[in-house]
């Protein structure tokens, strides 16, 4: 057994984002990259020789090769077992599914979720830690100093793995598992869901479209829908995954899954259509020319979780994060339940969900998840919706009509300006900062102001703090406009604006969003000057 140490100078960008280290493919492929952040990976880890690794990715280009120089690497550094999917495939949520079930130390995920892939796309790298979530702001801290100061990694000679073949193979004294991708966590959506009652509504003649836009989500998809419900074969589209996602955009909203979006809005339309993203932890919902804002979604499932099986006994409590619309929090205050709101990234529900204070959780992302593992989960999502439909019998416009009845609605948008140049993204957030304290008490259109800050948190259960994460100007009705860079992207700045207004008459609860957001739309961009800072005349994606 040959281990080599190699000779490295730190990459000063290897600072983790709230999903891992996303880069362009070609910057992961300059000599040293990938291997100066795993090696600050396992530097950072205590007490993990002879341990299990969870490895695997969404099938993006790189995956295969990143996948051959982590195994190796993880040998060198005396990791005792690396589980990896087969085909080197695992989704973000099944990943978690695995960490914990096997009781890994930890997982490596290589993933640029919702963005584009290819050769001259998105890759990236992110560790999960025991629980199955991403690692918590004290761990990506101290792998980014680790990466600030290393001077050389450890790789292990040897031949390359058949990812394809399951089995175990040995490499010097670790030992390499691929494993079936899909089994494990299929197992467990059977376990929570009504998979009787579901498999009765899809055979039974209610037509369904599930597009996996050649993502990761394809297989399992496939294997829970189409093999184990008895959904007819083609509800799952687009279902083999692709290093390039077919030269799409993995993302699941109404810009990026224009197929799905124009077959849920044409002439004779399934009842129900759903999409997942790159690697499989978010979702869209769309019924009969009607789609569900991920705010609404969180809501609706909160206030019929009894109906799952896996929450036949109630909830415990929710939580969403900040620029989510507060519809979730009617439902926990109905129901008698703690409504947590945290910053934006899945890390910070982590501590809520093992301290048993939540049980379902989601961002206006497109991401919904519960306590069933750490990471949103996109097609526990779907199966949730598929489990209420079938216990309701009402379509999903019925379904959240109801829900407005009872709740009111909350009208709600996000308006995403994206590549825009950093440091004028940068200078409107600043400016936005340095006028807080003029704002309240100000009137814009009719709206009187009462708060503006930029949000922090303190997490309830370990006391750790988060400051910045996001400028709120809550109105005097309870209406809100929340600023945002997004930390998902690789080229230039994602500013993201969130819209919301609370409408509990049920006579006004059919106007379209961007129509009844109309007022806050404008003092939005009177208050933070988009137009003129971004040069922008509109955002580039409106969900």
């Amino acid at each position: 057994m040959n281990i080599r140490t190699i000779a490295t100078e730190p990459f000063d960008d290897q600072k983790p984002g709230t999903s891992g280290l996303r880069k362009p493919v070609p910057t992961f492929q300059k000599p040293n990259y990938l291997e100066n952040f795993i090696q600050s990976i396992f530097d950072s880890q205590e007490n993990y020789q002879g341990q299990r690794l969870v490895l695997g990715g969404d099938g993006r280009y790189y995956n295969r090769t990143a996948i051959q120089t982590i195994l190796k690497m993880a040998a060198a550094n005396g990791v005792g077992r690396v589980l990896v999917g087969q085909g080197g495939l695992l989704s973000t949520p099944a990943a978690s599914c695995l960490i914990r079930k096997y009781q890994a130390f930890g997982g490596i995920i290589l993933s640029a979720s919702h963005n584009p892939g290819g050769t001259d796309g998105d890759f990236g790298v992110k560790f999960n830690i025991p629980n199955g979530g991403p690692a918590p702001a004290e761990v990506t801290e101290t792998i980014f100093a680790r990466s600030q100061e290393i001077r050389e990694y450890y790789i292990l000679d040897a031949d390359e793995i058949n990812l394809d073949q399951p089995g175990e193979t040995q490499i010097g004294n670790m030992t390499v598992e691929v494993v079936d991708s899909v089994a494990d966590y299929a197992d467990l959506m059977a376990s929570i869901f009504d998979f009787d009652a579901i498999g009765n509504l899809l055979s039974g003649g209610f037509r369904m479209v599930m597009d996996a836009l050649h993502a990761v989500t394809g297989p399992y998809a496939k294997e829970i829908l189409e093999n184990r419900l008895q959904a007819p074969n083609g509800t799952v589209r687009n279902g083999e995954p692709l290093e390039d996602f077919g030269g799409g955009h993995p993302d699941p909203n109404l810009v990026y899954a224009r197929e799905l979006v124009e077959t849920m809005y044409g002439n004779n339309p399934p009842a129900f259509g759903a999409a997942s993203d790159g690697d499989g932890d978010r979702n869209m919902i769309l019924g009969d020319h009607f789609f569900v804002t991920p705010s609404d979604s969180l809501a609706i499932l909160a206030a019929n979780a009894t109906l799952v099986p896996g929450y036949a006994q109630g909830i415990t409590g929710v939580a969403r994060s900040m620029p989510t619309s507060q519809a979730v929090d009617r439902v926990a205050k109905q129901l008698g339940i703690d409504c947590y709101e945290t910053p934006t990234g899945w890390k910070f529900f982590g501590n809520l969900l093992d301290a048993g204070k939540v049980t379902l959780c989601g961002e206006e992302s497109f991401g919904t998840g519960s306590n069933h593992v750490r990471e949103k989960d996109g097609l526990w999502a779907i199966l949730f919706w598929l489990n209420i439909i079938a216990k309701r019998g009402q379509s999903v416009e019925e379904i959240v009509k109801d829900h407005w009845q009872t709740y009111g609605r909350t009208y709600y948008s996000r308006h995403d300006y994206e590549g825009v140049d950093k440091d004028s993204a940068n200078t409107l957030m600043e400016n936005l900062r340095s006028g807080l304290s003029n704002l309240p008490g100000k009137v814009f259109h009719g709206y009187e102001v009462t708060l503006a800050d930029d949000f922090s948190y303190r997490d309830p259960i370990d006391g750790s703090t988060a400051e910045k994460q996001g400028i709120r100007i809550v109105f005097k009705d309870g209406s809100r406009l929340v600023f945002r860079l997004s930390g998902t992207g690789t080229h230039g700045a994602t500013l993201r604006v969130y819209l919301e207004r609370y409408e509990p008459d049920s006579s006004k609860q059919n106007q379209d969003s961007q129509t009844a957001l109309g007022d806050l739309i404008a003092i939005a961009d009177e208050i933070a000057q988009i137009k003129t800072m971004t040069g922008r005349d509109e955002p580039s994606v409106i969900t």
